[in-house]
């Protein structure tokens, strides 16, 4: 994975009044830290650090991170974003050994078609839309895909139906369910229906048998 060159500049004061000057200036405020090295304060463009993290490796890029006269490879670990607007208000960036595993979050990508919940007139209902992961930064895919082709109506598939490329481990809990196969209201509904009334109908063949058998025996 090759190294995309951020610049970032230090000697910001802390506290929400200055993050917020330096929002209005297109600046987005963070804070570098890393084994070896102090926690240090800074700020980077915004526009350049949208542009780093919109290549293939996406926000799990490799940075150059270029601080004064010193670089860093860096990640960007926690991407901190309004509740409302969705834009970036902070990101901490962790120094990174391209050499050794780290954990990080990528996006889970569907594909394929479930041709069997199309005609139960079923959706897929996507419940969990990333997965983490542990490998080198180079081997970090930009998503995992999930084939959909075997989803039943009804039905959910897991993360442990995800497969992933060699160099890389899956860290979150494999029972935990990606998609399932929804049916609208409307069908689940006429089919509880028709079970309630499979039910009944069974249920008063006994009674009625038994009633027969009663009366016979009487």
């Amino acid at each position: 994975m090759a190294e995309t060159i951020l610049k970032a500049e230090t000697g910001r004061q802390l506290g929400s009044r200055e993050s917020r000057r330096l929002r209005r200036e297109g600046n987005i405020p963070g804070v570098l830290y890393g084994q070896g090295i102090e926690s240090c304060p800074l700020h980077v463009d915004a526009k350049e650090l949208r542009n780093a993290l919109q290549g293939e490796a996406g926000i799990n890029a490799l940075l150059s991170l270029q601080v004064g006269s010193k670089s860093y490879t860096a990640m960007a670990k926690v991407i901190q974003r309004h509740p409302v607007k969705g834009n970036v208000i902070h990101v901490d960036f962790q120094v990174t050994d391209p050499d050794k595993p780290v954990v990080v979050d990528v996006p889970i990508t569907l594909i394929g078609h479930s041709s069997q919940l199309q005609m139960a007139g079923g959706i897929v209902d996507q419940q969990l839309f990333s997965v983490t992961v542990k490998a080198r930064p180079e081997s970090i895919p930009h998503a995992v895909e999930l084939d959909i082709s075997s989803l039943q109506p009804g039905g959910s598939l897991r993360v442990s139906d995800v497969e992933v490329p060699s160099g890389v481990e899956i860290e979150s809990d494999p029972d935990t369910t990606i998609v399932t196969g929804a049916l609208p209201r409307g069908i689940r509904d006429e089919e509880v229906g028709e079970e309630q009334a499979a039910e009944g109908a069974a249920e008063e063949g006994t009674s009625g048998g038994r009633s027969g058998e009663e009366d016979s025996s009487s």
